[in-house]
């Protein structure tokens, strides 16, 4: 499957979407499960690895992305809302290891659905980032490669 980006006309909003041949319920534990996110997250070479996950309201989700030197680039995720197999809306930031956000790159809302279809389930990502200036940069770090990439690990963890 292919994941396909548009830039909404705003300049601060970028939509990834991609269909995956597994039902929701089996997306959605990939999407919320610790061991499970481990398995795909990052884009090879490199590994997530969880350090903390709290998947509530209000909870969040820490992890490192790990190179394949053993370089660890800390990340989290602070969850507001929350409709099991529907939807996830949560803050995503760079971090140092005790979980306290990093300037940069800027931290951004991330927005995803997920919907049934007659074939497995599509995912709707909405990032959205204070300024158009932001989203530039996370694109000039290979967002779109590297997040094209993890969807990749996922379908490969959905068929095992």
């Amino acid at each position: 499957m292919e994941t396909t980006y548009e830039v909404a006309p705003s300049g601060n909003q970028l939509t990834a979407k991609r269909t995956v041949n597994a039902p929701r319920e089996k997306v959605w534990r990939a999407w919320t499960d610790a061991t499970l996110l481990d398995k795909w997250w990052a884009p090879k070479p490199y590994r997530a690895e969880t350090k903390s996950m709290n998947f509530t309201e209000g909870g969040r989700w820490h992890y490192a992305m790990v190179g394949p030197g053993g370089d660890k680039h800390w990340c989290k995720s602070e969850y507001k809302t929350i409709q099991p197999q529907e939807r996830i809306v949560h803050v995503n930031a760079f971090s140092d290891e005790e979980g306290n956000t990093v300037p940069a790159p800027p931290s951004h809302l991330w927005q995803t659905e997920f919907t049934a279809t007659p074939t497995g389930t599509s995912i709707t990502v909405v990032l959205t980032f204070d300024n158009p200036a932001d989203l530039d940069r996370i694109m000039e770090m290979g967002f779109k490669e590297g997040f094209a990439a993890a969807l990749g690990n996922l379908d490969e963890t959905l068929a095992a």
